[in-house]
């Protein structure tokens, strides 16, 4: 989720890398389930993390669309997050004991939390949210034990390779007036990210970054926005 606020307001004044020890173990929450609640819009899915959702629940991503995922729109972009339900406003995957059912396969959003990314010239740090998570006493845990994704370098490098493909699609569409081309382009994107399978071999990341390449190259470079 991006901050309209002050990193300073937020952090605990260090970034961290990989192998970085950061206080942000809960020790499986005790019961806690705030952050999986109330949270909007704001747990906003990429590709990989509804790739992970379709492998883990053995459900196409249409199927998916229909129920557990939302779309909101940001900069004329329509980008798709976790569904929240009831007055609440309940993460769709929580289970009636307040534990995430779908905790192998959690979106990036959450597998970070409480960290968060810090984006600058190109890359991300991962910093610590002092105001997010209430539980006291929180342990140290090593960034890459915490995000508990396998081959966590390929991980990141996609995520900086998609929020900057995120940025410079909102910065193209902000300068078009032409509204039936805007509904073209999030058409064409929801489906060539999220709902067109990916093969099983090779790797996800791999054919992530294809598509990247060949969609600036439909829509960005056209525009100088590379």
């Amino acid at each position: 989720m991006l901050r309209e606020q002050s990193i300073e307001d937020i952090w605990d004044g260090r970034t961290y890398g990989p192998n970085d020890m950061v206080k942000a173990d809960a020790r499986g929450c005790n019961g806690c389930s705030r952050c999986c609640r109330g949270m909007g819009d704001s747990v906003l899915l990429d590709p990989f993390d509804v790739y992970r959702l379709t492998e883990f629940l053995h459900k196409k991503a249409e199927a998916l669309f229909e129920n557990e995922i939302s779309l909101t729109i940001q900069e004329k972009l329509i980008l798709p997050h976790l569904s929240m339900n009831g007055t609440e406003e309940c993460c769709v995957f929580l289970d009636e004991n307040g534990r995430c059912a779908v905790h192998a396969a959690r979106p990036g959003f959450c597998r970070m939390f409480p960290l968060g990314r810090y984006y600058r010239d190109g890359r991300f740090d991962y910093i610590l949210q002092v105001h997010e998570c209430p539980m006291d006493n929180r342990s140290k845990v090593k960034v890459k034990k915490w995000m508990d994704t396998p081959d966590l370098a390929s991980y990141d490098a996609f995520v900086t390779r998609w929020h900057y493909l995120v940025l410079d699609l909102q910065e193209y569409l902000a300068g078009e007036k032409d509204l039936s081309h805007i509904k073209r382009v999030n058409t064409f994107f929801l489906k060539y990210f999220f709902t067109m399978e990916y093969e099983k071999s090779p790797d996800f990341f791999p054919q992530a970054e294809d598509r990247i390449i060949k969609f600036r190259k439909k829509f960005l470079e056209k525009a100088a926005i590379l």
